[in-house]
């Protein structure tokens, strides 16, 4: 009997997430670790198995039972060799996950990358067969994107498209780092909105969030969620400056490549969406031009961190044909 199961990861720079999906493409039951990326790329692949070899012992299922397990990596990915190129917020680079991971598990592994799986997701479960170019973007640790063209994924020439966080977007200003690059990434991420609310606590500013001044206090979006609702000073003026930020790059973005439709998701999104998307909307307003922006329809993703789950249903019908 052909095996009826499919197990998708979404490898992120916080937390790993596997899913058992059945034939029917319902999700069973979901694994959740924390992510361990100071230790190294082999200890990561071992979370993975670690986590496969979880869902199997609590749904009572072998290996044979599984089809493909599919893996979304934050980073440039090939996904016919297997080899991450380069993935900078697990630290990992040149590696190939693929056949790392298939030595400890009996599976057939399947990569790609985090944001074009969960736009793979995105596209098949959410919307409709009008939307024809499209650009996913996810805003959290950091900020990826996914481009679909005439509804069919592009992964570019080197597997480098969608890969929006390393656009250079603020030469100097208040946001600017003392890198020489000062990305969309650094700009509007979760860790850039945390690094500039720091700098504001450090030099005295008032804030609802005064306990997490220190690096080793993490900073989370439900806790910079529950500060914005409280119309905390330094939480909405670095929060708003990131909606701001992506609403001008989404628009510059529109300018040049004539999308329809794009959809936003990511934890800092999930949290703020109420507050970051009439900002971002204003922004993106200001910086298109009309003819390409009156097209275009800009909403949140209903599926939230399942997004690139069901994107591995996705990838193993290419993959696995």
């Amino acid at each position: 009997m052909a095996s009826q199961f499919l197990i998708s990861v979404d490898l992120g720079g916080t937390k790993i997430l596997s899913a058992l999906i059945d034939s029917r493409n319902q999700i069973v039951s979901k694994v959740k670790i924390p992510t361990e990326t100071e230790k190294g790329a082999e200890y990561l692949v071992e979370s993975v198995a670690a986590s496969v070899d979880k869902i199997l012992n609590e749904n009572n299922l072998k290996e044979s039972d599984i089809k493909a397990v599919c893996l979304g990596v934050p980073g440039t990915v090939d996904p016919f060799s297997g080899k991450i190129g380069s993935a900078p917020n697990l630290g990992i680079k040149n590696f190939n996950i693929k056949k790392t991971l298939e030595k400890k598990i009996s599976i057939p592994v399947l990569i790609e990358n985090d944001v074009n799986l969960a736009g793979l997701g995105i596209k098949k479960f959410e919307l409709s067969t009008d939307m024809k170019n499209i650009l996913v973007v996810f805003i959290g640790t950091g900020i990826g994107g996914a481009l679909f063209f005439d509804g069919k994924l592009y992964r570019g020439s080197s597997f480098f498209a969608g890969e929006i966080g390393h656009m250079l977007v603020e030469p100097k200003g208040e946001l600017a780092t003392s890198s020489n690059r000062h990305t969309f990434e650094l700009t509007a991420s979760r860790t850039a909105i945390v690094r500039n609310i720091r700098k504001g606590l450090n030099k005295g500013k008032k804030s609802l969030l005064n306990e997490f001044k220190s690096p080793k206090k993490q900073l989370k979006s439900k806790v910079l969620s529950d500060a914005v609702l409280n119309e905390d000073p330094l939480a909405t003026k670095y929060v708003g400056k990131a909606a701001t930020a992506i609403g001008t790059v989404l628009g510059s973005i529109t300018t040049l490549l004539n999308i329809d439709t794009i959809v936003l998701g990511g934890g800092v999104i999930e949290a703020m969406h109420e507050f970051m998307i009439p900002k971002i909307n204003k922004a993106f307003k200001e910086s298109v031009l009309s003819e390409p922006g009156k097209h275009v329809k800009i909403f949140e993703t209903k599926l939230g961190d399942d997004a690139a789950l069901y994107g591995g249903i996705v990838l193993a019908g290419e993959f696995l044909k």
